[in-house]
């Protein structure tokens, strides 16, 4: 197979609905406008993008500068951002994601996208510390040329490899990644079934997953922070990997490998939604595959053009061996989405993590009461959309309640059981009635949280990572994290600066117990900020964001 010939990349949607094929390559037949036209000096033309193509974000005032066209960039998660789509809930004008297959693949997705216009590539790619690749062996050009997939699993399972990469069950370069490695095991040439899996390989691959999350910012982060002491590679889109090697922030460099059998590579198509910005998106999709614009994404994004003659342009700062055998990939519904199932049920390192709720007077106030009791009931109930099934608690997950008011109080545990496995192949599996019972008992203790006092917040999550370290140090094969809920500032117990000085003083491993922080309500923005600045982890923010759908992103980070 050649780089011209690119095969079907699965979105991360794609692998959590499971829909069965790729669609045609073609762009939709073009249909009349079924409004009259907009102007683009009376309208902004909104695009909903994904997270990941924040850099890009100059171009608003570029493109409003050669067409006139006013751009106006809406940035979110893929899952959200393709959901949106999907159901026709986002009035943006365009979309622009890593690929348009999904969208494509049925009459659904045909309707809501009008046209559509790659724009330019990034293949995945393994980026392993220098140091560590001459001490694998890798260091050596044309030992890094043949390297493959089932190469990188070993590696990663005898502890040689231990990485950071976007969830496989919310993100298309971690689901490609985990993809890879299905492919390289299977040793088929075509495509693949659910019978075909071959489990043991992605338990081995799974073994390196050391560092998770939701979007590659947040995983930069992370990765500048541990390199070299909790991970040693990042597997990501080249153009990420690359910029990481430009920022001078690594310790070290690192070494680019593209998996010999193949990689998966994002083609970012733009897509018109409505159909009634046709011209002015046609504008827009001339300027960007024009030679400023092309040049312009190559150098300061390291994403290549789509057209040969402007990619000879910057051949200086993107690596030859990029362009090489598109991964082949099944369209087969069961695969994908008995393959994400097990990965999130079975596969992954299982979650354990506290979830410390603000039980205060004030949550009382402004249906916040209802909102996070309603949340629980969310991630211990049936979610069948596209997002809800990440949100879910997972089989062999521990979970433990630290509620607080005056002061932590009535910590609970909860521990939902391991699935029924076969030895080969993937399938999707009915709750038994042990897990559903678990989720019973989460949904109960929710419905009799009682709501009064005062805010002992940083108490709450001193006593909560201290449980975490006592809980890691008796069993370490658990991800563990706290996830801390509170609407008001702290009143009561330690403060923010004694918090920090007591969790100076903890043990060294703490520092692998991320504290998510959600904020909504009067709760101080700045100081949960400063807090998980101190513990790693990040601030989610509820005030504009319903509860649940917080709940949804919290869980891309476990």
């Amino acid at each position: 197979m050649t780089f011209a010939k690119r095969g079907f990349l699965l979105t991360a949607a794609v692998a959590l609905i499971g829909l069965a094929g790729c669609g045609k390559d073609e762009t939709p037949p073009a249909s009349k406008p079924s409004t009259p036209a907009v102007s683009a000096e009376t309208a902004e033309f909104k695009i909903l993008a994904t997270s990941d193509l924040r850099d890009v974000q100059p171009l608003e005032e570029m493109v409003a500068k050669a067409t006139g066209v006013k751009l106006k960039f809406q940035f979110g998660g893929t899952m959200e951002s393709t959901e949106a789509v999907l159901t026709g809930a986002t009035k943006a004008d365009a979309a622009w994601f890593a690929n348009a297959k999904y969208l494509l693949s049925d009459a659904q997705g045909q309707s809501r996208v009008k046209l559509q216009e790659k724009i330019m590539l990034s293949p995945i790619a393994v980026g392993i510390s220098e140091s560590d690749a001459r001490r694998i062996g890798w260091a050596d050009p044309a030992v890094a040329a043949k390297l493959t997939w089932k190469q990188i699993a070993t590696a990663a399972k005898a502890g040689k490899l231990n990485y950071a990469l976007s969830n496989p069950a919310t993100s298309n370069q971690g689901f490609m990644a985990l993809m890879g490695v299905v492919a390289s095991a299977s040793g088929k040439t075509e495509a693949l079934n659910a019978a075909d899996v071959d489990r043991g390989a992605i338990a081995d691959f799974l073994k390196g997953y050391k560092l998770p999350g939701d979007n590659s910012t947040y995983l930069s982060e992370q990765f500048i922070l541990q390199q070299g002491t909790r991970v040693n590679a990042f597997i990501n889109y080249e153009s990420w990997l690359l910029s990481l090697n430009a920022s001078g922030k690594l310790r070290e460099k690192l070494q680019l490998i593209y998996p010999y059998e193949g990689v998966a590579t994002a083609d970012y198509p733009l897509m018109l939604l409505n159909d009634a910005r046709r011209a002015d998106y046609q504008k827009v999709v001339d300027y960007l595959k024009g030679e400023a614009a092309q040049l312009w994404l190559a150098r300061q994004t390291l994403r290549r053009p789509i057209k040969p003659e402007f990619a000879s342009r910057v051949e200086d700062l993107l690596p030859k061996q990029g362009l090489q055998v598109e991964l082949p990939f099944s369209p087969d519904r069961a695969l994908a989405d008995g393959l994400i199932a097990a990965y999130l049920n079975e596969f992954r390192t299982p979650i354990a993590s506290t979830f410390v709720l603000d039980t205060s007077g004030s949550m009382q106030g402004g249906g916040r009461r209802q909102q996070l009791v309603q949340a629980i009931h969310y991630i211990a109930g049936a979610d069948a959309s596209l997002t809800g099934r990440i949100a879910r608690l997972t089989d062999r997950e521990k979970l433990w309640m630290q509620p607080f008011s005056e002061q932590p109080y009535g910590l609970t545990k909860f521990e939902l059981p391991a699935p029924v496995t076969g030895a080969k192949g993937v399938q999707l599996q009915q709750d038994s009635e042990a897990k559903q019972q678990a989720l019973g008992q989460v949904r109960d203790f929710a419905d009799k949280l009682v709501f009064t006092g005062g805010t002992a917040l940083y108490d709450a999550v001193y006593e909560s990572l201290r449980n975490m370290l006592a809980e890691k140090q008796k069993n370490p094969r658990y991800q563990y994290s706290v996830v801390a809920f509170t609407d008001g500032e702290n009143n009561k117990g330690r403060s923010l600066e004694q918090f920090k000085r007591d969790y100076a003083a903890l043990p060294e491993d703490v520092k692998g117990i991320p504290v998510f922080m959600v904020l909504f309500g009067e709760a101080n923005e700045a100081a949960l900020k400063d807090l998980v600045q101190t513990t790693g982890g990040r601030v989610f923010d509820a005030r504009k964001t319903p509860l649940y759908g917080v709940f949804k992103d919290i869980r891309a980070y476990q």
